[in-house]
């Protein structure tokens, strides 16, 4: 059927309204690959309630910010959504879903300024994962749009040259069936001037340790500027046991060193690391610059991107971090004034610690959010400041109505697009509280 787009939504998709009946409104059908105003015509499926999905069959009028793929996988491969138009527009696209969804799901306007931090538009990752399939037949990729089946990809315009220089060996290894049939996952982590490699592979439990071993030497052979492979364990496809993954075997290194403008980074294999390598430096600064005094807590620390730079402006830093493998690195990272503790934010702020009373707060959860408990606490924090790194509009729209209903304040709102082509959206919100 015919349709016409209304806007774009976070997800990547496109929002359409099917023609109201005797029955009631219309549903709202959700459509990827297209572009506000445009006019499509659609295959349009069941969904759940006043929900449909839809697939486009054809552009009847096309939108003038629409421009032509440069990427072969591209409608197929699940990792990018908006190469179908200019990055320019893209970067248009995410700041108007942003406010869209603090109206619609924190119920406040933003009244503040976005800053937009744009991105390189290709070859900025420093960090990608990879699907494998060994048999019948090798497959490296990604997964299908909106599926969990394997799309073979030989090269990603997203990710660093030196990535796609180790996408190529592994497919050379594949074809020579020189990959073990256990190995379910690669994830390759590059540095920050791209010259070196770190790759993690995640592996089936029954495949034979002495085996992986072999086998991360010969990748080592290949690629010579990967300085160490390691193999870990998982209980089922995609699935890791327990909450940290078990070695199984290593070649070379089991860490990278990644240096910033500030500092340098121990990161180790499984650890959590930005991932766009053009824009680390500037999401430090956005973050840090300009603020100073006794104390100051990063939660959810990883590795210590920002509680590293903190410390030089701060007495004393506290850093909590519940991955025992972020926070081995996150110790290895800390200068003396930086407390390291390794907690859950929920469990930290219930504790006698939550009684402390920071200049500034630094809070960088995942797509989950912080949620209403961990909120709380951070109010009856007392901090003066609290800076938010989001990477899920939705959850910073939910904790932002908290904290503005509790005395808070958005005083600068930054949007860092660490992810091009994509709808992942960073955002960066500094908040200030007074008469506390």
């Amino acid at each position: 059927m015919e349709l016409t787009i209304e806007k774009l939504v976070f997800g990547g998709d496109g929002l359409a309204r099917l023609p109201a009946d005797e029955r009631g409104p219309g549903k709202i059908v959700f459509v990827p690959f297209v572009l506000e105003g445009e006019r499509i015509e659609a295959s349009v499926f069941k969904g759940k309630h006043t929900l449909a999905r839809g697939h486009v069959e054809a552009i009847l009028q096309a939108s003038l910010q629409r421009v032509q793929p440069s990427c072969p996988y591209f409608l197929r491969c699940g990792g990018c959504h908006y190469q179908h138009t200019s990055y320019e527009h893209q970067l248009e696209i995410k700041a108007a879903i942003l406010k869209e969804t603090l109206r619609r799901i924190g119920k406040f306007e933003l009244e503040t300024k976005i800053t937009i931090h744009p991105s390189p538009p290709w070859n900025y990752r420093n960090r990608t994962r990879l699907k494998v399939e060994v048999r019948p037949k090798f497959a490296l990729g990604y997964y299908r749009s909106r599926s969990h089946e394997l799309l073979p990809v030989e090269e990603c315009p997203v990710s660093s040259p030196l990535i796609n220089r180790a996408f190529a060996a592994f497919w050379q290894m594949g074809r020579r069936q020189a990959v073990p049939n256990g190995v379910h996952e690669i994830e390759i982590l590059a540095n920050a001037d791209d010259t070196q490699l770190l790759v993690k592979a995640s592996c089936e439990p029954g495949t034979p340790g002495t085996l992986l071993g072999e086998w991360a030497d010969n990748v080592r052979n290949t690629v010579p500027e990967i300085a160490g492979v390691v193999a870990f364990k998982i209980s089922s496809y995609g699935s890791i046991v327990n909450t940290e993954p078990k070695e199984k075997a290593a070649s070379g290194a089991r860490d990278i060193t990644y240096k910033t403008n500030s500092s340098s980074y121990r990161v180790s294999a499984g650890a959590f690391f930005q991932s766009n390598r053009h824009l680390i430096n500037e999401l430090v600064e956005i973050v840090t610059a300009g603020y100073s005094g006794n104390m100051a807590l990063d939660l959810y620390a990883g590795v210590g991107l920002f509680s590293t730079v903190l410390s030089q402006r701060f007495a004393q830093v506290i850093a909590v971090e519940a991955s025992q493998t972020s926070y081995a690195d996150l110790l290895h990272n800390s200068p003396e004034n930086v407390k390291a503790v390794r907690a859950t934010t929920a469990d930290f702020l219930r504790s006698p610690s939550g009684m402390l009373r920071p200049d500034l707060v630094v809070v960088d959860p995942p797509r989950s959010g912080l949620g209403e408990s961990v909120v709380q606490s951070l109010v009856g924090l007392g901090a003066h400041r609290v800076t938010y790194i989001s990477c899920d509009p939705a959850t910073v729209s939910r904790d932002l109505a908290g904290l503005l209903s509790a005395g808070y304040r958005i005083e600068q709102v930054h949007l860092v697009d660490l992810f091009p082509q994509t709808y992942h959206l960073e955002s960066v919100f500094h908040l200030v509280r007074h008469g506390i």
